[in-house]
Parts: structure tokens; C-alpha cells; sequence
């Protein structure tokens, strides 16, 4: 997992190895209450999509991609005014992955991580490159390695996940690590992208003694944001 930093600008040389984050919890900062416009600016989720859309069909290299890709993410996360409401609910459970955008020739997916206060993930992997970027609240991420008996071992220290932060996985630079809110009392809301349409990836939870068992996570949503019908989305200021 490598953690990319803000940038105005797309850089291929921009992804660096993550530093370690404290762990300490967070106070609960005023920027990252839930927006309470009742018109989100979902023409900034279009404005996205055209532009990696157009970014995945020049095939760049992997790393070039990451980079770039990264740069487009943090431009969307940097703002939080435009992810409509229905796409950001808890559910008391589980956490919740939201369909926000799937690429007609499955080339990539847009999702809306939301969660709850405790939630997390079991160790995972993607199998695909993918990137995360901080919208709303904080979340820990804890790498994992397989060790030279099988088992799976944390490989450095957690990292925190921040608003408008961005990291990258990849099965080249690291794809099996463990997920949780870094809060304890509010939810927090990470957006994802996949180089595959994810909900219909086979990939696989482990367990720390080394099983695996296959999944394939699916979506919590029936429905996908409107991100087309021009008439309806107010134009975002800058």
C-alpha cells in the first residue's frame, strides 16, 4: 500500500512508500460533519468519471496510472459536497460499500466505503490496482505480509487515512491489508477505485493462520446515483 500525496497536478513519480501514522483517536472536526445541502454537486462525480474514464483508456503503466489517478481522486475527495445522501448511511452491522459508478466495459468502479462507528474489515485483498481517498471522518490501515510459514503477520505500523488523503494498492505494491473507522462515535466515509467492477471480483478474506476463504463483496445498493441528467445538478463552486 503507498500513500499519494496532495498534489495540483498529476505526477508519475508522485507515489511514495506510506509513513506510519499515530493511532491515537481523533477529535471529531467540524469540517467532516455530514453536508446539509439538500442538492449535493454530483457534477463533480461526472467530472471524475469522464476524466479517469479517459485516463484508463490511454493505458498508461501501472505506476503512471496510480499517480495520476491518485491526483483525480484528491481533487473529488477534497471537496465534500457532492455525494448524495442515500450513499453515505451507516448500517448498524456491517459497513456499507455503495455502486457510485461502474465503467461499461468493466475497466473500473467508483464505490462509497461508509463506516459505522467500530466497523472494520477482516486481513483482505483486491486483486486489482485500487485507490482510496479520505472524504469524510478517518480510517486505520493495517498491511499485512505472508510469513515464511504461511501465515499472515501485520508488515508496519498502521497508517491513517485523513480527509482528502489518497493511498493506492495494488497487487505490485501491496494488496492484502485489514480496514477499521478510526473513530469510535461517528461514521467516516472513504471513496474507492477499482480497476475492475469490484462487487464482481472473486477475491479473498484470510484468516491470520493463513486460510483463505473466497468472496465476492457485491453492493449494499439497489440503485446508482443520477450523475447524467445535466438539468438537475447546480454547477459546484471551485
Amino acid at each position: 500500500m503507498q500513500k499519494i500525496p496532495h498534489t495540483s497536478a498529476p505526477d508519475t513519480g508522485a507515489i511514495q512508500r506510506m509513513n506510519a501514522l499515530p493511532t491515537a483517536a481523533l477529535p471529531q472536526p467540524a469540517s467532516c460533519a455530514t453536508p446539509t445541502s439538500a442538492a449535493p454537486h454530483t457534477a463533480r462525480l461526472r467530472h471524475f468519471v469522464q476524466q479517469l474514464a479517459a485516463l484508463v483508456e490511454s493505458t498508461p503503466p501501472e505506476p503512471e496510472l496510480l499517480a495520476r489517478g491518485g491526483a483525480l481522486l484528491g481533487a473529488l475527495v477534497a471537496h465534500d459536497d457532492w455525494l448524495p445522501a442515500a450513499f453515505a448511511q451507516p448500517n448498524p452491522d456491517r459497513y456499507q460499500q455503495y455502486l457510485l459508478h461502474a465503467d461499461a466495459l468493466g475497466r473500473f468502479s467508483v464505490v462509497s466505503f461508509v463506516w459505522g462507528p467500530g466497523q472494520a474489515t477482516p486481513i483482505h485483498d483486491h486483486t486489482v490496482w485500487g485507490l482510496i481517498g479520505m472524504l469524510r471522518g478517518a480510517e486505520d490501515s493495517q498491511a499485512f505480509a505472508r510469513t515464511a510459514d504461511g501465515r499472515w503477520a501485520p508488515e508496519g505500523a498502521p497508517h491513517r487515512l485523513r480527509p482528502g488523503d489518497v493511498d493506492a494498492v495494488s497487487p505490485t505494491i501491496g494488496d492484502v491489508h485489514r480496514v477499521s473507522n478510526a473513530w469510535e462515535g461517528q461514521t467516516s466515509i472513504s471513496i474507492h477505485v477499482y480497476g475492475a467492477n469490484i462487487g464482481a471480483v472473486q477475491r479473498s478474506v484470510y484468516l491470520e493462520d493463513g486460510t483463505a476463504k473466497p468472496f465476492i463483496s457485491g453492493y449494499s445498493n439497489a440503485t446508482l446515483p443520477n450523475i447524467w441528467d445535466l438539468s438537475r445538478n447546480p454547477a459546484p463552486s471551485a
